[in-house]
């Protein structure tokens, strides 16, 4: 889309702040609901964010019941346990709360509580009927996958070994509350993943083929931030500025991505998660350089923008060596966090790259990509990758 011609959408209300989640009591009352179910996983209950928010719940009032188990890259059972549960419990509204996998639960078990059927019946594009009377509030504790905005939920489906992503404007949360005190217990490796990820969401929105002026507005100011924050946040947790900083990028990053898509680092991750069973951020890490290095001439400006919101020294050099620079930049990134960088590190071998580049070229983000791949294609970048 052009400057004179795009669509922007924004359904969620965002609050955002330190300490800000202590609002969330009077925000609930605000919708005239009394039956909570708090999605959530056994993580978030041990590193003890769970109970004060439960806490405040039922002090204000309401009957509250706990959903905690959501696994990483939750399955296709998951969905279908917590909706049963929810409407065991006569539940009338969600609140999420953890990193993307309770977000993206919550989200399924409202199209179910609401629509019936198997979740399977959602996959793909707006296949969900209509806007679900149960409303949902999301309350990340990691900075990453922005689905605390996002009206995407990708889930596992084990049985055929893939991911599945429902996409449709009816899964967006009503309100998000992004309190950057809420991720400081998350470990490095998880802010490490995520922030990643959110990385991701940022360089794969700012050169696909549906970009636009407020996404890309968006996504170079979520790359200046993530760039300037995620070593610093890895390297000690504890401190509240650059987790802030963090969690804005990640919320930024998602508004993004809402509006410009995502490309093949997504759908090759999504292979590589469903065939090899590794977590959607280091997924992610091993594989954004090398998308970078073949997208880049595809748009040699953007990427050049792109390794000046990281911090390279471009200026000099010629637009080919800066746009290249990009994806040199997220590497020494990568190696910096502590995540592997390669295929083999995370026990893949070159058998499973033709499966994976298979799966991979059927996946709905490859029309977004701003270099349209061929099967073969995909295979090259994960053979660099191994």
């Amino acid at each position: 889309m052009s400057a004179d011609n795009f669509i922007f959408r924004m359904t969620t209300t965002v609050m955002f702040g330190k300490g800000i989640v202590d609002q969330l009591p009077a925000k609930v009352q605000e919708f005239k609901k009394e039956r909570v179910l708090i999605v959530t996983d056994k993580g978030v209950r041990q590193a003890g964010l769970l109970a004060p928010i439960e806490k405040s719940l039922v002090d204000a009032g309401l009957h509250v019941a706990v959903f905690d188990d959501v696994e990483p890259d939750p399955g296709l059972d998951t969905i279908h346990r917590g909706a049963a549960f929810f409407k065991e419990r006569q539940g009338d509204f969600l609140v999420a709360l953890g990193g993307g996998s309770p977000m993206d639960t919550a989200k399924g078990i409202r199209i179910l509580a609401d629509n019936g059927g198997n979740i399977r019946d959602y996959a793909g594009l707006n296949k969900v009927p209509g806007r679900s009377s149960i409303p949902l509030v999301t309350i990340p504790t990691t900075s990453g996958t922005g689905s605390e905005v996002t009206i995407f939920a990708v889930l596992s489906d084990w049985e055929q070994n893939v991911k599945i992503t429902i996409s449709s404007p009816y899964l967006a949360a009503e309100l998000a509350i992004v309190d950057p005190l809420l991720t400081l217990s998350a470990p490095p490796r998880i802010t490490a993943a995520t922030g990643i990820d959110a990385l991701a969401h940022a360089i794969e929105t700012y050169v696909s083929n549906l970009a636009q002026p407020p996404a890309d507005a968006l996504a170079l100011r979520a790359i200046e931030v993530i760039g300037a924050n995620l070593r610093a946040a890895v390297a000690n947790g504890s401190k509240p500025e650059p987790r802030a900083e963090m969690s804005l990028g990640s919320l930024l990053a998602g508004m993004a991505f809402n509006n410009g898509f995502l490309g093949i680092t997504h759908s090759l991750g999504a292979a590589l998660s469903g065939h090899a069973h590794v977590s959607h951020g280091i997924a992610i890490a091993s594989l954004l350089p090398y998308v970078m290095e073949y997208n880049a001439m595809a748009n040699l400006e953007k990427h050049w923008d792109i390794a000046l919101a990281l911090g390279e020294e471009v200026e000099g050099l010629s637009v080919r060596d800066g746009a290249f620079a990009a994806a040199e930049a997220v590497r020494n990134l990568v190696e910096d966090i502590n995540l592997p960088s390669r295929l083999r590190e995370l026990g893949v071998k070159e058998g499973d790259l033709a499966g994976m580049a298979k799966s991979a070229i059927g996946h709905g983000m490859v029309k977004m990509n701003p270099r349209q791949p061929n099967e073969a294609e995909l295979l090259a970048i994960l053979k660099k990758a191994l």
